[in-house]
């Protein structure tokens, strides 16, 4: 039994070192889809060996450090950036930045993820409108606690960055929002804290 569990625990550690790989090499951005992607490359059949994603995450924190310590950090930098000009056109509608971009875990084909707060959803699509942007929409759930709620998705393109905004009620503003039932609290950034970061990263580069 024990010898089981220490295999498993070393596919465990395989698979997230591969997924990691997978997503900085690749430009993948779904830890679901590395994950797989990974389980197959080493053909590992048993799904109970599959890594958490925050184990993901600190392979791919230390094969950045490690391979891409020089264009990584100006890709995010980038990144949010644009991701900061965007909320401040959508100042009106509270918006928070989210997701890789705002973590520092984004790839160079990530979508820039925006949570709007707006008093109704048809506003940013008439704002989106009048200005002449062009967009799609989708749909997608989210959770509070364990109440799933359907949220409008909003993608465009900003001068060649692909943008996703997540339009919530303004009630959700207050709450702790998740993309599963299981998964951990969306981490998100204001205006002015996003306008924080972008001044400590220009200081540390000073």
């Amino acid at each position: 039994m024990a010898r089981r569990s220490n295999r498993q625990t070393d596919m465990r550690a395989r698979i997230a070192a591969a997924a990691a790989r997978i997503m900085a090499e690749d430009g993948v951005d779904d830890f679901a889809l590395a994950k797989r992607k990974a389980a197959r490359q080493l053909g590992a059949a048993d799904t109970h060996a599959l890594p958490r994603n925050d184990e993901i995450e600190a392979e791919l924190r230390a094969y950045r450090s490690l391979y891409q310590a020089d264009e990584h950090p100006h890709l995010i930098d980038e990144l949010r950036r644009v991701a900061f000009e965007v909320m401040r056109e959508l100042e009106r509608f509270s918006p928070y930045l989210t997701g890789p971009v705002l973590s520092g875990l984004a790839g160079p084909y990530a979508e820039i993820d925006l949570q709007l707060f707006p008093d109704s959803a048809k506003e940013v699509e008439i704002f989106l409108l009048d200005r002449g942007v062009p967009f799609t929409t989708n749909e997608a759930r989210r959770f509070s606690g364990d109440r799933a709620r359907s949220v409008g998705l909003i993608s465009l393109d900003w001068h060649g960055v692909p943008v996703r905004l997540s339009v919530f009620d303004p009630r959700d503003e207050r709450v702790a929002l998740k993309t599963s039932q299981a998964g951990r609290p969306m981490e998100r950034a204001g205006i002015a804290e996003v306008s924080a970061i972008l001044s400590g990263e220009k200081a540390g580069k000073g």
